[in-house]
């Protein structure tokens, strides 16, 4: 298929979805009865809601509510038009042409501009921002010199020739683009605000926000409180008053909340109460695939893993995913044996090459692989593992720890602590051997194997192969088989290296009061606020 055909039916798409979308809407402000608080657990507390500089998937939710890029999500997860009524692409698929809504506006009632997504594209990139995300905008002419420090952030292909029109230059046909776009380190940014208050533009009470909601408040170690914007292009069809996004590590604790009535949505459920909280809150259980993956990461450029493929492979050989997910965890989630995990649309992912082998073979290469490696009972490997603070963060490292010491012989300690903490101590070097996990920005494969390239902000374990990078640069200018095929090479290289060791795949889980109305699950764990209701 041609890119102008290409580009003509993901324009059609988009447009169709969003008409079928909107069309389900009111189309008038609703009854006062129906302006409600909503309280939503969401998790240990957000990083930032700086959305260039935020990483938490508690503080993507909190921006998505908050802010709309030029695309949105439809209840499906596919992608709709959001800030941006439309778009176009050139016959090379290297330009496009965004058209903003013209009744779209900021929270103090400014009117939104394609500056003003100029400026945040700039800003993403700009070394001096420090974004861990800086890479999402690689496929935009000049960016990876921009984030390298050779260009200056007003090289970046983007242009704002009106306040209601944004063009885009790519360096090559990108199929993950437009999906890309949902990202919330693509969201705009007030200019004006972030002039005057530098450092904490986007501190609730300060914040000026572009989507449904705006925060006002935020109290540390317990909640993040954002009202409705009523200058959101479409606040006709938002049914709340306000958000209460309350910050509950501990799923036990959060359980317990929601059973007294403190909560209407929690952010999930505690390990192994699958089952009886199904038959205890009937109906109220919600569980549906999601496109994240669980992972040990190692410290690639740190002893005893730098250079040591064979002990990184053994330790990951040594780990029993079926005790993991039937017993430690035992809630529906599926055993990893790849990084890219299944449903991701139009791909297939790989597998580790010993995925399909018996217990007992994988266990005696696991055995040989760590004696090959140069070490045995008597000169076991002693490693710490850190891991952020969570009984299923301690369970699981509980059961790993044991099978390696089992398996292998090896002598591992875990130390539990707090998210922030545990993030210094990777970004410092201060660890060789951590809990991580990774939530897919968009419904691609491109979104989990572009986290390992490279130079990426996010690459935590500072993997570096210079053939996985080419194959992820050549499948972001190819289309149709010829990119699944580059990117289930560079996803095989991956697993062959074994910079990490995916433990297992998530499925969301959320309980939901009966009050809640409008609840939808989708790949990407994605429920808009404004699209939910409270009933008495």
């Amino acid at each position: 298929m041609n890119l102008r055909l290409t580009a003509a039916i993901v324009v059609l798409i988009a447009a169709v979805g969003a008409a079928a979308w909107l069309l389900t809407q009111p189309d008038s402000a609703p009854p006062a009865a129906e302006l409600q608080e909503l309280r939503r657990g969401n998790g240990t507390e957000p990083d930032s809601i700086d959305p260039q500089l935020a990483r938490m998937e508690a503080a993507m939710t909190i921006l998505r509510d908050c802010y709309e890029g030029l695309v949105s999500m439809a209840p499906d997860g596919s992608t709709i038009p959001g800030a941006a009524e439309s778009w176009s692409v050139s016959d090379d698929g290297r330009s496009y042409t965004f058209r903003l809504r013209k009744n779209a506006r900021w929270s103090n009632g400014d009117p939104l501009v394609a500056g003003d997504f100029a400026f945040a594209f700039r800003r993403l990139v700009d070394p001096k921002t420090a974004s861990q995300y800086a890479l999402m905008l690689e496929p935009v002419v000049n960016a990876a010199d921009i984030v390298a420090g050779r260009l200056p952030p007003s090289a970046l292909g983007v242009s704002a020739p009106d306040d209601a029109t944004l063009v885009v230059q790519l360096v090559e046909p990108s199929a993950y683009f437009i999906a890309m776009l949902s990202h919330p380190s693509t969201f705009p940014v007030h200019r004006a605000t972030l002039a005057a208050h530098p450092k904490d533009f986007a501190r609730p009470g300060i914040a000026v926000t572009n989507g449904a909601f705006v925060p006002v408040d935020w109290e540390i170690g317990s909640h993040i409180i954002a009202v409705r914007n009523k200058h959101y292009w479409n606040d006709a069809a938002t049914r709340l008053a306000s958000v209460r996004y309350v910050h509950v590590a501990d799923p036990l604790t959060e359980l317990t909340r929601f059973r007294a009535g403190d909560l209407d949505v929690t952010y999930t459920i505690p390990p192994g109460e699958l089952q009886r909280i199904e038959e205890e809150l009937p109906g109220q259980l919600h569980v549906a695939p999601h496109i994240g993956v669980y992972y040990y990461g190692y410290a690639l450029d740190l002893p005893p893993f730098r250079g040591a493929t064979l002990l990184r492979r053994a330790l990951a050989m040594a780990i029993d995913r079926d005790v993991l997910t039937k017993r430690v965890l035992g809630d529906g989630e599926r055993p990893a044996y790849s990084w890219v995990p299944p449903g991701i649309a139009g791909y297939e992912s790989q597998a580790f090459a010993w995925a399909e082998l018996t217990k007992e073979a994988r266990i005696a290469e696991a055995r040989r692989l760590y004696a090959e490696a140069g070490y045995s009972k008597e000169h076991p490997l002693v490693v710490e593992l850190r891991t952020s603070k969570s009984p299923v963060h301690d369970r699981i490292a509980l059961a790993v720890t044991a099978m390696w010491k089992e398996t292998l012989g090896v002598e591992v300690s875990f130390r539990s602590e707090d998210f922030r903490v545990l993030k210094q101590a990777i970004d410092a070097r201060e660890t060789v051997l951590f809990r991580g996990s990774w939530i897919g920005d968009y419904n691609d494969a491109y979104s989990f194997l572009q986290v390992l390239k490279g130079g990426f902000g996010i690459n935590l374990p500072r993997y570096q192969n210079d053939a996985y990078d080419q194959a992820l640069a050549a499948a972001s200018r190819k289309g149709g088989a010829e990119r699944v095929r580059l990117l289930a090479s560079a996803e095989r290289q991956l697993l062959d290296d074994v910079p990490l060791i995916p433990l297992y795949f998530y499925v969301s889980k959320h309980l939901v009061a009966p009050r809640v109305s409008g609840w939808y699950s989708n790949v990407m764990n994605v429920t808009y606020s404004k699209d939910l209701a409270l009933t008495p």
